[in-house]
């Protein structure tokens, strides 16, 4: 593996999306380009979004430049890899900026992820001889599709996409060295540090958010980078434990909603993440909860994947333990809040 070409993929990714705000902000506020709080928000002022667009110029970029660069076995076979992951990336990104700027009806939104991921799932599949099988279309699709909306319904308070980008881009990489595909090397690089560029401007004081151009392009290109991953055989460990978290926050909230008979696409603040924000935690301290359960499942999930039968098996058990703590830690949170105050005593301190 040559150094040089994964430290100049990282390189593009994070000096543009750390460059491209400066130039992009005043446009976008000229624009009028604004989030509007709303029942799902974790903010009350109106703040510029749609900074994503320059997350959306980040990515890609470094992901076309790794398309020429070398690669480990087969060339041609990595190379079309990563031309698929940049179709989708591009295509999801600009579904993310239309809702942004006009807004699209559900049925259409839906209907274009469902059209991005099956197509990119279909052209991975002929790609590979081995993996020519149609079920493959319609699991690819959904699967895509889900996860666009999942980022951008964990979407919710500052610093939690440019984390989840940097945390599962990061094993993303990890993944790709350990089985050898340089291809997904490259793109966990890009996607934890074209995210990570976005994070000080997210942080500031003068804060904007990703908008759904931000969030769909978080959404798409894990997805997409993680069918593409289980196409090639990578073990299932190391895809799905970095993405565990935000499917089991969301996937329980749905369900919390449905069985509750309230109408589950209303906005609303039920996450876990909101709602560890509710009881008292800061947008980085709830932040923090979210990323540190992730990198502990996560590390959990490598070590399952890299052990011995017993070791596996006890992992798995660990990290299926840490998710169900995750689950708790709104109440476990508004305790220990509460028998501080009785102490007079502040998070903060």
């Amino acid at each position: 593996m040559e150094l040089w070409a994964y430290i100049t993929v990282g390189a593009i990714a994070l000096v543009l999306a750390l460059v491209l705000p400066a130039f992009v902000r005043p446009l976008l506020a000229r624009a009028g380009v604004l989030d509007v709080p709303n029942a799902r928000s974790s903010h009350t002022q109106p703040t510029i979004r749609g900074m994503g667009i320059t997350t959306a110029v980040a990515l890609p970029a470094a992901i076309a430049v790794a398309i020429f660069l070398p690669q480990t076995g087969d060339a041609h076979q990595a190379s079309w890899t990563l031309t698929v992951i940049l179709g989708v990336v591009l295509a999801a990104s600009a579904i993310g900026w239309i809702e942004d700027i006009k807004g699209l009806p559900i049925k259409m939104r839906a209907g274009a992820q469902l059209l991005v991921g099956g197509v990119a799932t279909a052209i991975v599949a002929i790609l590979d001889p081995g993996q020519q099988q149609l079920w493959l279309i319609p699991v690819g699709a959904i699967a895509v599709a889900a996860y666009i909306n999942v980022a951008n319904f964990m979407d919710g308070i500052n610093g939690i996409s440019g984390s989840h980008g940097l945390v599962v881009g990061g094993f993303y990489a990890y993944a790709g060295y350990i089985s050898g595909h340089s291809w997904m090397l490259y793109v966990g690089i890009a996607i934890a540090l074209a995210f990570a560029g976005f994070l000080p401007w997210n942080l500031s004081r003068n804060k904007v958010f990703l908008g759904d151009v931000g969030s769909y392009l978080l959404g798409a290109s894990i997805a997409v980078t993680a069918m593409c991953a289980f196409l090639a055989g990578v073990p299932v460990e190391y895809i799905f434990s970095p993405v565990l978290i935000y499917l089991t926050d969301t996937f329980v909230t749905f369900l919390r909603r449905l069985l509750a008979g309230e109408r589950w696409y209303v906005a609303h603040r039920q996450h876990v993440y909101q709602r560890l924000v509710i009881v008292g935690l800061s947008h980085v301290q709830a932040t923090v909860v979210v990323s540190v359960a992730t990198i502990v499942v996560s590390v959990l999930g490598i070590v399952a994947a890299e052990g011995g039968n017993v070791t596996r098996v006890i992992a798995t058990a660990a990290g299926f333990a840490v998710v169900l703590g995750y689950l708790r830690t709104p109440t476990l949170f508004q305790r220990y809040l509460r028998s501080r105050a009785g102490r007079g005593v502040t998070l903060g301190e």
